[in-house]
């Protein structure tokens, strides 16, 4: 097997999803808060009863000077290939070039939304079907006459989790960023955790093909702990036969001091190129202690 180490690492990025705020005001307040804490990018989800998010960015890259701005991310089944285009296009234009457009199949939570949208709701296979579609579509169309002028490579993310989605997937984008990686039921340390994330970074590998080595990885930070209680509810979320105990012992759960856990994600670097950290908004002040430590 190809070692892990004969790719340079790339460097550390850390991104800040933002749900909700009450006015113009509080996005770009949110938006310069992230960057003065030194995170890279801010994001903001894709769902009915929250902020559009087109218009979202585009305020929040309004309020700031270096960070990007991106979705994580939008329903590839709310969307016409064409009409998606254009607003990535569109958007890109409106930032000056640093927005990243983050796409996925859409969960299966989201069949309400989809169903009050008057859209139908695949089954899982047939969205990620559509996933694949829609990102060789937008890619052909972003090149074409068809769409306001884009002058860059606009950068590609693509998150989930389940098997499918990542072989469909990792050979086509720019960024895969992992919603939790896989472990077995009965996971009983760290090391087992660690393990589990070797062998999903090895399935990405083989996925993407000869595309790896331009392959930016990601994964969720799905908690964090300090030394307080963390809050355990996301992992648990797709985690559910997992004790309080065993998800701690996840890869994307993080505890010990600010210099302990950037010292585990040196490790996650340097060993399984693992760069992109995605994290939500409640653990950014916790998150900003460990990129203070890196940087």
């Amino acid at each position: 097997m190809e070692d892990r180490n004969a790719l340079t690492p790339r460097p550390f990025r850390f991104a800040v999803g933002f749900s909700a705020a009450a006015s113009r005001a509080e996005w770009r307040d949110k938006a310069r808060r992230a960057e003065d804490l030194g995170f890279d990018v801010v994001q903001v989800p894709d769902h009915l009863g929250l902020t559009s998010p087109f218009p979202t960015v585009v305020a929040m890259a309004e309020a700031t000077n270096r960070v990007q701005v991106g979705t994580m991310v939008l329903n590839a089944g709310f969307y016409r290939p064409a009409l998606l285009a254009r607003d990535v296009a569109t958007v890109d234009q409106l930032t000056d070039g640093r927005f990243e457009f983050g796409l996925g199949a859409g969960p299966d939570f989201a069949k309400p939304e989809f169903e009050a949208a008057g859209l139908p709701f695949l089954g899982a296979r047939q969205r990620i079907d559509y996933l694949s579609t829609t990102i060789a579509e937008i890619r052909a169309l972003l090149t074409s006459d068809h769409q306001p002028p884009v002058h860059r490579h606009i950068p590609l993310l693509v998150a989930g989790r389940g098997d499918r989605l990542v072989r469909a997937t990792a050979g086509h984008v720019d960024t895969l960023a992992l919603a939790g990686v896989p472990v077995d039921s009965d996971i009983a340390s760290e090391d087992e955790g660690t393990a589990a994330l070797a062998r999903r970074i090895d399935f990405v590998r083989a996925a993407a093909g000869s595309h790896f080595p331009n392959l930016e990885l990601g994964l969720t930070i799905q908690a964090i702990d300090l030394g307080h209680n963390a809050n355990l509810t996301l992992p648990r979320k797709f985690n559910p036969d997992l004790s309080d105990h065993q998800l701690r012992y996840l890869p994307g759960v993080l505890h010990g001091s600010p210099t302990t856990i950037a010292d585990t994600l040196q490790h996650y670097r340097h060993t399984y190129n693992v760069t992109h950290y995605s994290i939500n908004e409640t653990d950014m002040s916790s998150v900003a202690k460990v990129i203070e430590q890196l940087r």
